[in-house]
């Protein structure tokens, strides 16, 4: 490559054709252009015979110049100058590129990509072997890393995208030094960094360092990549939420807005955030009444996408409005000796606490100010008392009984179960036992999973009669197998009665941290959800994805196991979001694998440390042709001229013809200004459309999402060779269509699976996307949410918003779907039993076909297949019936696609052959 100020020529040797320049000239100038004849006037005779028209013995110079000018452009081009030439990557031997795509890498992802792509391209130019080094494994295995040419680097590139978890630097150098590359040849090592520590970071760094050296490529100052941040949850506040903001990245003020979001997306607060320079970290709370926080689904950073900007909440977070009743003679001046001051002190972090007597209920115990009431053994009961308090039961809510002496000296019939009269004393001088400590709770406790001291003991208890326990259920209980926490439900609320005292008079319970933590689970059971126990598997729900957008788990997305510690962390295969079914979802946040967030340290000595930029460079190749194409019309134009064959133009002269020359060349040149290189989409476009018009083609719509859309490629793949096997029709196989480009006409089967991330249609879009229902196609709408609730609604609802559906109604027992090739009842995919819904018979179109058909079971799911031909994915409840049954939908779906209402004529036979008189 030559460079010439800022213009360089990749093929500079062909400038060497400029040499030939002076021999043109010779040559030109010796030949002249040919006679003009001139046709004899017959009748004329006299008028002509004066006029002379001569032939010039050589070319015009102005000619001379043009024709050089022209020679002198094929020249260059063919040494294809580009204009600004990016140098980045130059060098000798292999290119190493390492690209950190973890979770901060989400944050200015395409200029990450638009930097590596402008490296591969020198790399490409000089024919030089590259590595492409991606430093966060993906989640269907390890780290490959493997040395090819800059083309296969850069569709590498293409498919690559940030995870949704921390980079594994010891991973990638594993992987480094399996790729292949020669010891004995140094390397060129280039590293986009995210600019955050990680354990063995360091390692990477020194081995590509002493494989031939180590260039260092940050953000520039200003890029968004600079902004990436990770949301943690703060200690808990009164009368609301919070949250701590971190970032890596400290050399400016950053200026950004958090807001709170419920499940549909609705915005319920925002708040700013303000983080000036060198400030590291920052805290945004939320103050906002207790059923604003309640719908609170998830914390996002509004400027910035990355999945450290979004924090999820599950209702575990909520915070429950609690009544502790408690009496007028509670001695003020010694409140330790209250039980209530430590049951105050235990709620404070996660729920909001009014305190009182049985007036703050009101008079309508269904519509209580509060979810959960707590008595501590304080205040007696009256019989009116405890009628209130049954009524407040039976309306849904909760409450917590303490034990102590009052109740220890009459059972009042408050109580879970029947209680032995009295008290027990585990120590003391006229005891016989010892303070008894705590057994691991029971799997189907609302504690399950919660650790149990060592040194939390019991001295005083109060018994329940344990063959009168009825429907209660023990919680918890003791060393020596008395209860602990007994439990009832009550219409649709709860009783709870813990066996000792809610201060430290009768145990140590209320001195521990374990106190704390039980009375949260209790706050969790009175809205109807359970913390799963270690070892529990939960089924994934939602995932975030490393731009931050939350959608349906992908088929990768692994159950979680709960651990013994009860702290599960983010991997490949878990990552950030909510697990569980309904009524006992956890969220997995990303900052449980983020312990520390710290700017990158110390990088080996002699580290080359630049900015990435995008590449500016411009071919001048199609501007170049261009002009030489207008040149060559001009000169044609002049020969023409000089000849006399442009009838009419006889008599001009020199003036007129420059002007003509001129005119030409700058008017073809202008519109030559736009790059030829911009009809290469086009001209893809039309060879896909040739194709898709020479075979039997499924579509499906291309979500953004390579994960899915693989999916659904392979699902329908392996649909076309189904289809061959049982049925006449021979499909070409699969392809992939975006909406807003490509023709959709000639495919009679469009899938379209529904996900978070897609951007909503523009009006061309859905135009397309009508037109192609209005003429005869069909669209499979897939928003593979069956089982899961209702994720995909609101997606379905904004991605369609512009597409004109007709009214819809359940398939019918009678639907042509139903009996196309196959007799079904059912149409399951992975998964089963959820509404398959078509447009209603008086709203059909096209003889009677519906355009549209919209269900949930995620049918590519359950139709793709591996490279060795099994399942990709297991299908559930129905194992392999249920897939067979999948393919038959597909089956029916493609017939009903092709025939149209075919089969539902088959029911008119009759009639028609009795017209006929047949």
């Amino acid at each position: 490559m030559l460079t010439v100020g800022p213009i360089a020529f990749l093929q500079p040797w062909l400038l060497l054709g400029l040499i030939a320049l002076p021999l043109i000239w010779l040559l030109l100038r010796a030949v002249p252009p040919a006679p003009r004849r001139i046709t004899f006037p017959a009748l004329r005779l006299l008028r002509d015979l004066d006029a002379r028209e001569e032939t010039p013995a050589r070319t015009p110079w102005w000619l001379l110049l043009l024709r050089l000018a022209l020679a002198a452009l094929i020249v260059i081009a063919a040494a294809q100058p580009v204009l600004h030439a990016s140098d980045r990557g130059a060098g000798t031997g292999p290119l190493v590129l390492v690209v950190d795509n973890g979770w901060s890498a989400g944050v200015g992802w395409s200029e990450r990509v638009s930097a590596a792509d402008a490296l591969l391209t020198t790399a490409e130019r000089q024919g030089r072997a590259v590595v492409l080094l991606a430093t966060a494994p993906p989640a269907d295995g390890p780290i490959v890393a493997s040395l090819g040419d800059a083309a296969d680097a850069r569709a590498a590139l293409a498919d690559l995208a940030p995870r949704p978890w921390p980079v594994d630097h010891a991973a990638a150098l594993a992987a480094l030094e399996s790729a292949g590359l020669d010891p004995a040849v140094p390397v060129q090592a280039v590293w986009l960094t995210d600019g955050v520590e990680s354990s063995d970071r360091r390692l990477l760094a020194d081995a590509l360092d002493r494989a031939g050296g180590l260039r260092l490529l940050v953000p520039p100052e200003g890029s968004d990549a600079n902004q990436a941040v990770l949301l943690r949850a703060a200690e808990p506040i009164e009368a609301g939420i919070a949250f701590d903001v971190a970032r890596a990245s400290t050399d400016t003020t950053a200026d950004l807005t958090l807001r709170l979001e419920d499940g549909a997306g609705a915005i319920l607060a925002r708040e700013p955030i303000a983080m000036p320079a060198e400030a590291a970290a920052a805290r945004v709370a939320f103050r906002l009444p207790p059923t604003v926080i309640n719908r609170a689904s998830l914390a996002r950073v509004e400027e910035i996408g990355g999945a450290g900007g979004v924090y999820l909440l599950d209702p575990g977070s909520a915070r429950r409005r609690v009544l502790v009743l408690t009496s007028g003679d509670a001695p003020d001046t010694q409140p330790l000796l209250a039980d209530s001051y430590y049951l105050l002190r235990a709620l404070e972090p996660f729920a909001t606490i009014d305190t009182g007597g049985l007036a703050a209920l009101g008079e309508d115990a269904g519509q209580a100010p509060a979810d959960i009431v707590i008595l501590p053994d304080e205040t007696p009961l009256t019989e009116n008392d405890r009628e209130r308090l049954a009524a407040f039961i039976e309306a849904g809510g909760m409450i917590i009984r303490f034990a102590g002496p009052l109740l220890a000296a009459g059972n009042d019939g408050l109580v879970p179960s029947p209680l032995r009269p009295g008290d027990r004393v585990l120590s003391g001088s006229m005891s016989w036992t010892t303070p008894q400590g705590l057994r691991p709770f029971p799997d189907d406790s609302p504690f399950a999973g919660l650790p149990v001291p060592s040194d939390v003991t019991v001295s005083r208890q109060v018994l329940a009669d344990p063959s009168r326990l009825g429907d209660a259920r023990v919680w918890a209980t003791l060393e020596d197998g008395t209860p602990l926490v007994t439990a009832s439900s009550r219409g649709g609320g709860w009783l709870v009665l813990v066996h000792t005292s809610a201060g430290p008079e009768w145990s140590d319970l209320a001195l521990s941290g374990l106190y704390v933590d039980m009375l949260r689970r209790l706050m969790l059971t009175s809205a109807g959800e359970h913390r799963p126990a270690p070892g529990s598997t939960l089924p994934p729900h939602l995932t975030v994805d490393g731009h931050g957008a939350i959608g349906l788990a992908g088929p990768l997305t692994r159950p979680l196991t709960i651990p013994p510690d009860g702290a599960a962390r983010v991997d490949p295969e878990h990552p950030p979001g909510l697990y569980g079914a309904e009524g006992g979802r956890v969220a997995l946040n990303l900052a449980s694998a983020v312990p520390a967030l710290e700017p990158a340290g110390r990088w080996p000595f002699g580290t080359e440390i630049d900015t990435w930029r995008t590449s500016a460079e411009q071919p001048l190749l199609p501007h170049l042709i261009a002009l030489a194409i207008a040149l060559a019309v001009a000169d044609m134009v002049v020969v023409m001229f000089l000849s006399g064959t442009l009838p009419g133009w006889r008599h001009r002269r020199g003036a007129a013809t420059a002007a003509l020359v001129v005119g030409v060349a700058v008017t073809l040149a202008g519109l030559a200004s736009a790059p030829l290189g911009a009809q290469d989409t086009p001209l893809a476009v039309d060879e896909r459309a040739i194709e898709a018009a020479n075979g039997l083609y499924f579509a499906y719509v291309m979500t953004g999402d390579p994960e899915i859309d693989a999916i659904s490629e392979s699902g329908l793949e392996s649909l076309s060779q189904f289809l061959a096997q049982r049925t006449a029709v021979e499909p070409s196989g699969a392809m992939g269509v975006d909406l807003e480009r490509d023709e959709l006409a000639f495919y009679p089967v469009l899938y379209w699976p529904i996900t978070a991330s897609q951007p909503g249609l523009s009006s061309d879009a859905a135009e397309r996307v009508n037109n192609f229902m209005a003429n005869g196609g069909l669209v499979l709408i897939d928003t593979r949410d069956a089982g899961l609730g209702d994720a995909n609604n609101a997606n379905l609802r904004r991605l369609t918003e512009d597409v004109a559906i007709p009214p819809l109604t359940p398939v019918p027992p009678d639907h042509v779907l139903t009996r196309a090739f196959y007799l079904l009842a059912t149409f399951p995919g992975r998964y089963a039993g959820d509404e398959v819904w078509v447009v209603d018979a008086d709203e059909t179109v096209n003889d009677g076909v519906s355009p549209v058909v919209i269900g949930a079971n995620d049918w590519a799911a359950a139709w793709a297949q591996d490279a060795d031909g099994g399942a990709s994915f297991p299908v559930v409840p129905g194992g392999n019936r249920q897939r067979d049954y999948a393919f038959r939908f597909g089956v029916n779906l493609v017939m009903y696609a092709l025939t149209g209402n075919y089969k539902a004529d088959q029911v008119h036979v009759p009639a028609i052959l009795e017209r006929l008189g047949q």
